[in-house]
């Protein structure tokens, strides 16, 4: 057995030698030195790339010292530094404010501070409308029309329902009345013959005289009723719902106020607009042939008038 002292181990290696230690009750055990803590190593040389972005961005701020690597910075730099920045952004008006107390912040946090905060966006909507701008324009060069080189032509052609009106529409104001003479019959009167041949739908001749409304016919049809050897050459019809009446009383030198009555007749009436102007005209409402009386269903069928005129009942 070996004393205590001779069993203490040397320097150096009590990390790699068992020790055998005596027991009280006479045995032996082996036991195991606990194993020794890991050494401690330097901030610089644990975190080297912390450290030297750490300095780089103390170096960065002016006026500032350069920090020696491996130092930690100090923890009220930081709180220093975003203080005004969330007063910043809590409230806008204070943003010149805190700039300028960025300025003795790190080189980072000042760095952000100096950004324009509305530079970017202005940027990108100018940039936006020069380009739909440039768009609008390469498509309107490439959409081209005919027009763009050539005059609008329009064509002169008229339809046969507008060459149609206009030959009636210079009948009736030329008031020109062919195809036709006045005859002389015992009993009756004056009558109206056809010199020629008239198709259906043709234009015959107009009844021609005043145009008058319903309140004035009816004062002139009063003074007519006066002296029965006047007549009455009074017609009656409706016009854009209103009532109107053409008095061709009075002697002229037109032939449709002489076509006398008939209920089977050959004619019949039709209204003819010129410029807003109603015209009464007649229209052949068959075939007429040369030398057949022009005839057309005066319409009245009222006790008094035929009491007067027995002629209109055929």
């Amino acid at each position: 057995m070996s004393s205590p002292q001779g069993d203490a181990p040397r320097a150096g290696e009590g990390e790699s030698r068992m020790r055998l230690l005596e027991t009280r009750g006479g045995g032996h055990s082996l036991t195991l030195p606990p194993p020794p803590p890991p050494p401690r190593r330097q901030d610089a040389q644990r975190r080297p790339h912390r450290a030297e972005g750490r300095a780089s961005v103390a170096s960065a701020a002016p006026g500032l010292p350069p920090r020696p690597p491996g130092a930690a910075p100090p923890p009220r730099e930081h709180a220093a530094a975003q203080q005004p920045e969330r007063a910043a952004e809590e409230n806008p008006g204070r943003r010149e404010e805190a700039r300028s107390q960025n300025v003795r912040t790190t080189g980072r946090v000042r760095r952000i501070a100096l950004l324009p905060l509305r530079l970017i966006p202005v940027r990108l909507k100018t940039r936006r409308r020069l380009v739909s701008h440039r768009r609008a324009a390469a498509k309107n060069s490439q959409n081209r029309k005919v027009t763009d080189f050539y005059p609008i032509r329009r064509s002169s052609r008229k339809s046969k329902t507008e060459l149609r009106k206009k030959r009636l529409d210079d009948l009736i104001t030329t008031g020109l009345e062919e195809g036709m003479e006045v005859q002389h019959i015992e009993g009756k009167g004056r009558a109206v013959f056809a010199t020629r041949c008239f198709q259906k739908g043709d234009f015959v001749v107009e009844y021609h005289g005043d145009l008058l409304q319903i309140n004035d016919a009816k004062k002139r049809e009063a003074e007519y009723a006066q002296n029965p050897a006047t007549g009455c050459y009074m017609y009656y019809f409706q016009y854009l719902c209103k009532t109107y009446c053409v008095d061709a009383t009075r002697e002229s030198g037109r032939m449709g106020r002489l076509i006398n009555h008939s209920k089977a007749g050959n004619c019949q009436t039709k209204l003819h607009d010129i410029n807003g102007v109603p015209h009464l005209i007649l229209v052949a409402s068959r075939d007429i042939d040369r030398g057949e009386e022009l005839l057309y269903d005066y319409g009245d069928r009222s006790k008094a008038s035929i009491a007067a005129h027995p002629w209109l009942k055929h």
